[in-house]
């Protein structure tokens, strides 16, 4: 068994916002482990944008920056999957996959989501370039094409509206939420976004169906009653994925999950379970990396305060140990 050693705080994840958060902490002087299992949410995406000073840079290049800037304030990172952690005198002590184990006062959740995408052909294989989540992440790069949304959440109509700026030629694809009612339907015509009911039943690739990747999605086949059913030309579609943030870690520490999947955080990012913070989209889906980073500084911030107590109370306790003549 491999002993990594004892930590104030190890963080499990080492993407952008674990990342942000062992610069601060290790800027703190803490003792910091990252483990990283090395499969951030944005690893299809070829590129991140709107991240001040970094737009355009690749989800490897900015991690390959972050593990960087670490190296001064001695923080350590480990490529490794972590499998469960358990209490143990006042630390937790953290197992991994390849039989690692590391003792920490603190830990911070840093270990994202999974998307759940629509099940329908050729969304994983066009996930990150044709099938998209956020314009504000990707509309530049597709704008003034023929764009849509697939209706997979409650917010979809809103982002079919929001979508229209970047392009004139937007498609609404309710999917499996239905005919839309007449109010939203007047929205959409006052927008200029066209409505195609009916259940998509493929994204096209390549212009053949159900090819693999790197196609690019050039269609979007919905069923209107007919053999082939209606094709209506895309070369992106935006959609809003489901989250799983579930791991055998996060099932080991049985911290309190919402509805989303994502683990339930206070204001400053500590979890359910005493001594677990969350930072990045293992708390909150929506965060950009930029939110992510700014968030995770936050929480930093914050533990590190809880550190410092915590110091305190220890030589409190020595102090009183010595009067009593212990």
């Amino acid at each position: 068994m491999d002993r990594l050693g004892t930590y104030d705080v190890v963080v499990v994840g080492g993407g952008i916002a674990g990342l942000s958060a062992a610069l601060v902490l290790g800027r703190a002087r803490r003792r910091v482990l990252v483990i990283d299992a090395g499969t951030p949410r944005n690893a299809p995406a070829g590129a991140t944008y709107g991240f001040t000073t970094r737009d355009g840079a690749t989800p490897e290049h900015l991690v390959a920056l972050g593990r960087a800037e670490l190296e001064p304030y001695g923080v350590h990172v480990v490529d490794d999957v972590v499998d469960g952690a358990e209490e143990q005198g006042g630390f937790w002590s953290v197992r991994t996959a390849a039989g690692g184990t590391a003792r920490g006062r603190h830990l911070v959740l840093a270990s994202g989501l999974r998307d759940v995408l629509p099940e329908v052909p050729g969304a994983r294989e066009a996930w990150g370039s044709g099938l998209l989540q956020c314009p504000y992440c990707h509309g530049w790069e597709v704008a003034d094409q023929a764009l849509g949304v697939i209706g997979s959440t409650d917010a979809s109509l809103a982002q079919a509206l929001l979508l229209r700026p970047w392009s004139a030629d937007v498609t609404y694809f309710p999917h499996l939420l239905g005919s839309v009612p007449e109010e939203d339907a007047r929205r959409l015509r006052t927008r200029g976004v066209r409505v195609v009911e009916g259940p998509v039943r493929e994204f096209v690739l390549g212009g053949v169906p159900g090819g693999g990747t790197p196609q690019a999605l050039v269609a979007v086949r919905v069923d209107d009653g007919s053999a082939d059913g209606e094709r209506v030309p895309c070369v992106a579609v935006f959609c809003e994925p489901g989250a799983d943030a579930g791991s055998p870690l996060v099932a080991s520490l049985g911290c309190e999950v919402r509805d989303d999947g994502c683990i339930v955080t206070d204001h400053l990012g500590r979890a359910s379970r005493d001594r677990v913070w969350v930072v990045g989209n293992a708390a909150d889906p929506a965060a950009h990396l930029i939110t992510a980073a700014g968030d995770a500084y936050r929480t930093a911030v914050a533990l590190n305060a809880v550190l410092v107590k915590e110091d305190c109370e220890d030589l409190l306790d020595v102090e009183e140990a010595v009067s009593e003549g212990v």
